[in-house]
């Protein structure tokens, strides 16, 4: 129980790596709000932490609008009584190089990766300070350090996860909060799906080609990338702050 009493905050907690994210917590002791657009996923979410005896509750909330985020801040409180741990996990996933995309698709990958981190980490700040252990856990990827073709919005978002999360380190460390982020390389999630229908490609023979590239020669799961994130949430990372772990089987070792 190694989030006991601990009480969070996730946002894109309704599918794929942020579901998985919102289960180990609950399992772990943590008390979830978890944020999404999708409602369905969001309710199957809180009925998994139900099922294993956690609490959870949904908010519908898109972080890329500040009055959502202050929203969802004011009623995690509300729930929870507090904050001690914010996981901001919400991604849009815009690809394309860069004489395709347009000023609408910058503004949503800027709005949902960069902004609605920042501005979940704004609200939720008053409450991170009065707690004894605060950690904000950001989920960068491995396109924060390396670039793939054709990906010039979501390349530049997530580089910009990582510059984010050392700044707040620096800022929030007089205040003993923690800051942290992930970098999933390869992870199986309905991401992947659209990536594949991007590219247009053969699913199995994409699957298999990505998994070539890590040394362990296989793709990751949302769960692996979970315990990645519980770590660097619990006390066990409490002399860590301002780093970025790689989870990605060793692709860019």
């Amino acid at each position: 129980m190694r989030l006991q009493s601990k009480r969070a905050v996730v946002t894109g907690g309704a599918s794929g790596i942020g579901r998985a994210v919102c289960a180990l917590f609950a399992r772990e002791g943590a008390a979830i709000v978890l944020a999404d657009l999708d409602e369905a996923g969001g309710a199957e979410t809180v009925r998994l932490i139900e099922q294993r005896g956690g609490q959870g509750c949904f908010q519908r909330a898109d972080v890329s609008s500040e009055a959502d985020v202050e929203e969802l801040i004011q009623s995690a409180v509300a729930v929870l009584g507090g904050i001690d741990i914010v996981v901001n996990n919400a991604a849009a996933f815009v690809f394309g190089k860069v004489e395709d995309v347009t000023r609408s698709d910058w503004d949503k990958v800027l709005g949902v990766n960069v902004i609605g981190p920042a501005n979940v980490v704004r609200y939720a700040l008053p409450h991170l300070k009065r707690s004894t252990a605060g950690a904000i856990v950001n989920m960068a990827s491995v396109s924060s350090l390396v670039a793939a073709p054709a990906f010039v919005p979501y390349n530049s978002s997530k580089g910009a996860v990582l510059q984010l999360t050392r700044s707040l380190a620096m800022d929030l460390a007089p205040d003993g909060i923690r800051v942290n982020c992930v970098c999933p390389g390869s992870i199986i999630t309905a991401a992947t799906d659209k990536h594949i229908a991007f590219e247009g490609a053969d699913r199995e023979k994409f699957l298999e080609a990505a998994a070539d590239e890590s040394l362990l020669k296989r793709n990751g799961t949302p769960e692996e990338v979970a315990y990645a994130a519980l770590f660097l949430a619990s006390n066990e990372a409490s002399f860590i702050t301002g780093t970025h772990l790689v989870v990605d089987g060793g692709a860019i070792t």
